[in-house]
């Protein structure tokens, strides 16, 4: 056991999906694992572990923003041998060629958070998805029949950031969104070598302002849980 996760030794499998939110990754366990099992509760952060396809995965909640997506990383990757986490989540879309309920595979991620910059001594590393998961999460997409974007995404550390020009710069630098997890994601899978992929659903529109309702966030999003089971197994 951990500071925040109270599951035995041999509880996860080495492969994690990772929603933001524990409910989420309650619908993704009740909803498509097979013998599916609560591995752990603390503060409400639930964690699972089951099968899809015959094959141990496990399902947990990172939380919001990049400290706590990092927190539980850190955990899982140095206390349970987990070797491969894939984010799946929502999006904010930052060009008018991305439509809603879009999925985007996270080539990369820019951020404003100095997080990855103490792990490289201030230097500013790009931090990318694994290139395998991700030539295999669009292989398996066009498998699917299921059209994904590919391309550069955005972590911001405020959720309310007051800067006005920020999207403008986005859309401008050609990022496809803006999220608060995939940075930290990437980078803390580069710190300790293991692999990484984000799969994401475009919940919002942050130049045309539409958006999806907080249940529709929880309980749907289905072609890319989907898909990140289908790149886990």
């Amino acid at each position: 056991m951990t500071a925040h996760i109270n599951a035995n030794p041999n509880d996860f499998a080495q492969t994690v999906i990772m929603p933001g939110d524990p409910l989420r990754a309650k619908f993704i366990a009740e909803n498509y694992l097979t013998d599916a099992k609560e591995v752990c509760n603390v503060r409400n952060m639930l964690g699972y572990t089951g099968l899809y396809d015959g094959v141990a995965v496990s399902v947990m909640g990172h939380g919001m923003g990049i400290p706590s997506m990092t927190l539980y990383a850190h955990e899982l990757i140095n206390n349970y041998n987990v070797k491969r986490i894939i984010r799946v989540g929502s999006i904010g879309a930052t060009q008018l060629g991305i439509k809603m309920r879009d999925v985007i595979l996270a080539m990369a991620a820019g951020t404003d958070s100095m997080t990855n910059q103490k792990r490289a001594n201030g230097y500013n590393i790009a931090t990318s998805a694994t290139f395998s998961l991700l030539h295999r999460a669009y292989e398996i997409a066009n498998e699917m029949g299921l059209p994904v974007k590919v391309g550069n995404v955005f972590s911001g550390d405020l959720y309310y950031d007051p800067d006005e020009t920020l999207i403008g710069t986005l859309e401008r630098s050609g990022v496809l969104g803006i999220d608060m997890e995939v940075a930290g994601l990437y980078g803390i899978a580069q710190q300790f070598n293991i692999e990484s992929l984000a799969i994401l659903t475009v919940s919002d529109h942050c130049l045309t302002g539409e958006e999806t309702t907080a249940e529709e966030r929880q309980l749907t999003f289905n072609n890319m849980i989907k898909l990140a089971l289908n790149v886990a197994t």
